[in-house]
Order: structure tokens, then C-alpha cells, then sequence
């Protein structure tokens, strides 16, 4: 190697720009406003009710008023798990595509995006405060930050299952 080319360690690693950085944490940031979307009065339970209670009676035309009321409910309180298991996987997926880092897997950034939907459940939780058919509901934040950690865990599950180097690969 000739002095005039130093070799490319010397040369520092160029910082990603607001475009890589955008492309990188859309997805996540698209998603909150979608989380804070459901939020407001137009997915309060009197009006979920009017699209869900409709499709549980016509997949089951029996079924009795309390079994309706309970899958309702059922369903609502799935939908708070789902949506916080997605977003800790769109905000890992900006951790990852950001850092110039070629393994898969971090605990620090799978901590961090957790902390983060954690967060963001408890202040869409404070939110609802100030919508007038919606009330906060410490029990809902908490179950979406645990579909954050179903996430947090079936991801490390799924990198450490099919993507650790195996010991006949690093060969």
C-alpha cells in the first residue's frame, strides 16, 4: 500500500444522512401517528362497536349479548398488544438500519426501542385523558408494552435461531 492510499480504516466512516436516516425510520414514525390515530374518539368501544359486533354476528349469528361484549373487548385489547409488538419492530428495524454494525442483533438496541414503545404507551395512555369517550388505563399500557416484549423476544428468538454464524460458516 503506497503512502498516497491509505488503507480505508484510516478514513472515518461517513455519518448517514437525513435521507438514509428517514428511510431508515419511517416506517416507525408513521406507525406512532397510526397508534395515535387509534387513540381518538372515532376507535372509542362505541364506536369499534359499529364494525366489530356486525362481523362477530355474521360469523356467528347465535351468539348471546355477554359472549358478544366479551369478544369485543377481546378483540380491542388484542389490538393494543399487536399494535406495540409492530412498533417495537419497525423502532428496532431503525436501530439496526442506522448503525454501521454488521451483527443482526443488539440488546442495547432492542432495550432502547422498548423503552421507547413503553413510553409512547404510557403518553397515548395520558392522551386519552383529554378525549372525552376515551379514559386512560394503566392496564393498557401495560399490555402494550408487553407486546412490545413478546416482540423484543421473538426477534431475539428468530436472529439467534437463523442468523448466528454457525462454527462450520466462520471457517
Amino acid at each position: 500500500m503506497s503512502a498516497t492510499n491509505p488503507p480505508n480504516y484510516f478514513r472515518p466512516t461517513p455519518k448517514p444522512g437525513i435521507p438514509t436516516w428517514l428511510g431508515a425510520w419511517w416506517p416507525a414514525i408513521l406507525w406512532a401517528v397510526i397508534i395515535s390515530i387509534f387513540s381518538t374518539d372515532a376507535f372509542s368501544a362505541e364506536h369499534t362497536s359499529l364494525v366489530i359486533e356486525p362481523i362477530l354476528r355474521w360469523i356467528y349469528p347465535a351468539i348471546s349479548e355477554d359472549t358478544l361484549d366479551l369478544a369485543h373487548h377481546l378483540v380491542r385489547k388484542s389490538a393494543h398488544f399487536i399494535e406495540y409488538f409492530v412498533f417495537f419492530l419497525l423502532l428496532y428495524h431503525g436501530f439496526r438500519a442506522t448503525r454501521r454494525d454488521s451483527r443482526p442483533w443488539h440488546w442495547s438496541w432492542a432495550l432502547i426501542a422498548w423503552l421507547i414503545a413503553a413510553v409512547y404507551s404510557v403518553l397515548d395512555e395520558v392522551h386519552q385523558i383529554f378525549v372525552p369517550s376515551r379514559g386512560p388505563s394503566p392496564w393498557d399500557s401495560l399490555l402494550d408494552s408487553t407486546g412490545a416484549l413478546f416482540a423484543l423476544f421473538a426477534l431475539f428468538l428468530l436472529y439467534r435461531r437463523f442468523l448466528r454464524t454457525r462454527p462450520d460458516e466462520s471457517a
